[in-house]
């Protein structure tokens, strides 16, 4: 029971995390090449590993150049 409680409230934290930057790339990532299609694809496919990468490399670059 210890390690369900937990790892439950850890796993609900990480997919929710997982589908915010899913979500944020989905609407606020620029169109331009492929940029959104490649980085929908690795959040989708790398699960929290991708989300995480995107959180890390590329929102900050894209609020910069953007203002969104």
């Amino acid at each position: 029971m210890t390690v369900l409680a937990i790892l439950l409230p850890l796993l609900i934290a990480c997919f929710g995390f997982w589908i915010w930057m899913l979500v944020d790339c989905a609407t606020n990532e620029p169109d331009t090449g492929n940029n959104k299609v490649v980085w929908i694809i690795i959040i989708v496919f790398a699960h929290i590993m991708g989300a995480f990468l995107y959180y890390l490399v590329r929102r900050d670059r894209r609020i910069a150049e953007t203002g969104r």
